[in-house]
């Protein structure tokens, strides 16, 4: 055994670790259709959450006030209608992005440039402990890989690859994001992008997006309206694939959500309190429930059961 053989050994066996190749049935979906897609992906977390909906949400390292704002807004409301949010880690944008799901405890994906045994930026490494809590980080690069300059477009085309779509916040010009947003359109997925001030140097590159086809988004109904009925396919297909052994602890947590929510509107957080389910747990299912004509979606976020008179 080499020592590359027992460092992957050594690390497996600690904690939620996972190596999951592309012929292992937990492989994500969304990626299994690329024709570019990794070999592997080496797993620090929840491996479950990269079968749920995604997006991925880009833009700057160095971003206005405004744009982390806007960033961190949309990865709210998209984490709270269940959707998992997906990005790189980086400072600016893809911090703000991951921060905003998880502090409405929803879910978010870090997509790495590097190795598992090292966080780039190392200022983010408290942030990838909790995305890693709740989430997961994920990356294709073997232990001891350091974050070159070249692994970042492959590390990008797997942010587009495992979400239904990217949101572009701030990007300059010349900028990674707009290489995720490529790549995102190679692979038939959507592509958002936040328009701004004609004299913010990093809107061109949004508005570029945009002149190519982007939609332009304004608010996250944009977002909603263009992925639930991707998202409805994507849950179905998983639906008709899964196995039966897998349905009664799901069954079990959907029962309890359905117990709390009964026909009275409900807030996520009301229902996670009632049930004893993450806020996390019960975004991702209260989409699901929508998507398969259960649950309905009301004003103010709030959710009823969809009434069978």
């Amino acid at each position: 055994m080499t020592d590359d053989d027992r460092q992957l050994r050594d690390w497996l066996g600690r904690g939620r670790h996972f190596l999951i190749t592309a012929e292992s049935d937990d492989y994500p979906e969304l990626l299994r259709e690329l024709g570019d897609n990794p070999a592997a992906l080496y797993v620090d977390g929840d491996r479950d959450v990269l079968q749920l909906p995604a997006i991925a949400i880009v833009g700057s390292r160095n971003p206005t006030r405004g744009g982390t704002s806007n960033a961190y807004e949309f990865a709210r409301h998209l984490a709270r209608s269940g959707f998992v949010i997906v990005s790189g880690l980086a400072q600016g944008i893809d911090t703000a992005a991951h921060q905003g799901a998880l502090d409405v405890g929803g879910r978010t994906i870090a997509v790495l440039g590097h190795g598992m045994d090292s966080v780039y930026p190392a200022s983010n490494r408290e942030l990838a402990g909790r995305i890693a809590a709740s989430g997961a980080l994920v990356t294709e690069f073997p232990l001891g890989t350091p974050p070159r300059r070249e692994n970042f477009p492959a590390r990008n085309r797997i942010i587009s690859g495992l979400s239904l779509g990217t949101l572009v916040v701030e990007a300059a010009r010349r900028s990674g994001s707009l290489i995720t947003a490529r790549l995102a359109g190679e692979q038939g997925r959507e592509v958002f992008a936040l328009p701004g001030s004609i004299h913010n140097p990093l809107a061109k590159g949004c508005h570029q997006l945009i002149r190519q086809g982007a939609k332009l988004v304004e608010s996250v109904d944009d977002i909603l309206s263009e992925l639930r009925p991707l998202a409805t396919h994507l849950m179905q297909n998983q639906a008709d694939d899964a196995a039966s052994s897998e349905r009664p602890a799901r069954d079990q947590q959907y029962q309890l959500l359905l117990d709390a929510l009964a026909y009275d509107p409900a807030s996520a957080e009301e229902l996670a309190s009632r049930s004893g389910l993450t806020i996390g747990q019960v975004s991702s299912m209260l989409l699901i429930l929508e998507l398969e004509g259960e649950v309905e979606s009301l004003p103010g976020g709030r959710f009823s059961l969809v009434s069978t008179k």
